[in-house]
């Protein structure tokens, strides 16, 4: 099968489409061909060879892949519970490893959802990431009606989701974003939009819940919470990763104002209540710009560029 591949850490150009045996389901498992899969983050600093440690652990040796979400359609099925049906068109997630940007990936039905009725497969690649934002707003924070959120990195694959949840739950969102991307933050609901380039933490808050997408100095927006205010970190100082993690242990014995760090393993529930928002219209997916897996390469460069508006997404099918 296609499959996007590297051969060594390096800048988006190590990447390339190759070929990989098609994988076999094991029991329990159902194969899936993907339709398409979006490039996120931690696949930069993955390949990068940034998290090389935590990359060689996930996939020992060269070659390795990448791609971590997907959307597609079942074609086997080896699980006797109740779950995904061969020509069910779905979505999920790969779990602790990379692998998704490929013509087929095997996963346990518990890493996947039916997508949304009607949605084009490959807008519906933009999506399976939001399950980090439902995550952190609603059942890590408790986002409650009326309260002020602010979204660090509202333009990009998770800030773009909580702004829009954010809304939905009846938050006043306030969102951090490159210049570019400001009238794109506000036209998917934020109330407020700031250019993090210009726009510090002493410019801002109050706030009762702040969401961390992109690794920021936890400290400074820490004391923008109200008592009782709640931070949520979905990424950290690759800078200064041993400062900034054990700030987030710290903040959980000192004060009130506890930063609550995870990093997303969503599961089917989190895919269905993913699916069951945007049947509702709470939220829809933006795709910056598709790229064909020959250009995976292209994909990874557009997204270092920055200045992406929503997410992007590498076709596969």
């Amino acid at each position: 099968m296609r499959a996007a591949l590297y051969d060594r850490y390096g800048p988006p150009e190590v990447l390339y489409e190759g070929r990989r045996p098609m994988p076999s389901p094991a029991p329990g498992e159902v194969l899936v061909k993907v339709h398409a899969t979006s490039v996120n983050g931690g696949e930069l600093h993955g390949r990068a060879g940034r998290l090389r440690m935590l990359t060689d652990l996930m996939q020992r040796g060269f070659p390795k892949l990448v791609g971590i979400d997907f959307a597609g359609e079942v074609v086997a099925v080896r699980s006797k519970q109740p779950g995904p049906a061969v020509g069910d068109r779905v979505w999920g997630a790969l779990s602790r490893t990379f692998g998704s940007t490929a013509e087929y990936v095997a996963v346990r039905p518990r890493r996947l959802s039916l997508a949304p009725a009607g949605m084009d497969l490959v807008e519906a690649a933009a999506l399976p990431v939001g399950t980090t934002a439902v995550t952190a707003l609603r059942d890590k924070a408790r986002l409650c009606p009326g309260e002020r959120l602010l979204v660090i990195g509202g333009a990009g694959g998770v800030g773009n989701v909580a702004v829009q949840l954010g809304k939905h739950l009846g938050a006043h969102v306030t969102a951090l974003a490159s210049a570019g991307t400001l009238d794109f933050v506000r036209e998917i609901g934020a109330d407020e939009a700031y250019d993090y380039a210009v726009t510090g933490p002493a410019d801002l808050g109050p706030f009762d819940v702040v969401l961390d997408t992109r690794g920021v100095a936890q400290e400074p927006f820490r004391r923008l919470l109200t008592p009782g205010g709640r931070m949520v970190a979905i990424a950290f100082d690759l800078g200064r990763p041993v400062v900034s993690l054990s700030y987030v242990l710290a903040s959980a014995v000192f004060g009130s104002r506890r930063v609550r760090f995870f990093s997303g393993d969503p599961t089917h529930r989190d895919f269905a209540d993913l699916t069951r928002y945007v049947e509702k219209d709470a939220i829809r997916p933006l795709v910056h710009a598709v790229y064909p897996l020959s250009d995976i390469a292209g994909a990874h460069r557009a997204l270092e560029a920055g200045g992406v508006r929503g997410k992007i997404v590498v076709r596969i099918a």
